[in-house]
């Protein structure tokens, strides 16, 4: 779109289906690759694509050429098919539906890496449950629990 300029800085949440430990270490980092890729090539900005075993953060500079909820979209249809035709694991792969997404100022921007990049040591000391419960009062997002992930405990 000609004329149009925008700064748009989201960090999007989402987990493994049931919040099962399955991105593993060995190819993890590929998998990530993969969705910075996508994000890519839809004409998105992939800041930084990091997690852990059971959840994954997105960084995303968004162009509004292209909803949020179609890039996500997007990104878990054909992370969930690459995971399972490379066949990582002997059972199949898929995310859980729905996700988090939080904006952010161009400010915040190196805080949001770290904190993304640092995602294991991070996790030594809190865990995806509460972390993502505390995003969500932090940014006064209302929830009913019951449509929240289905967490395993």
């Amino acid at each position: 779109m000609p004329g149009t300029f925008s700064q748009i800085y989201i960090q999007v949440v989402f987990a493994v289906k049931r919040r099962e430990n399955l991105l593993q270490k060995p190819w993890r980092d590929e998998v990530f690759k993969y969705m910075a890729g996508i994000i890519k090539e839809k004409n998105q900005k992939p800041i930084i694509v990091n997690g852990v075993t059971d959840h994954v953060h997105l960084f995303i500079g968004l162009k509004p050429v292209m909803s949020l909820s179609d890039l996500i979209r997007d990104v878990k249809n054909n992370t969930t098919n690459f995971i399972n035709d490379k066949k990582f694991l002997n059972t199949k792969f898929s995310w859980q539906e729905g996700y988090g997404a939080f904006s952010y100022s161009h400010s915040q921007l190196d805080t949001v890496y770290q904190y993304i990049l640092n995602q294991e040591e991070h996790h030594k000391k809190k865990t995806f449950k509460a972390e993502y419960l505390e995003l969500l009062e932090k940014f006064e997002i209302e929830y009913d629990e019951k449509y929240l992930f289905d967490w395993i405990e």
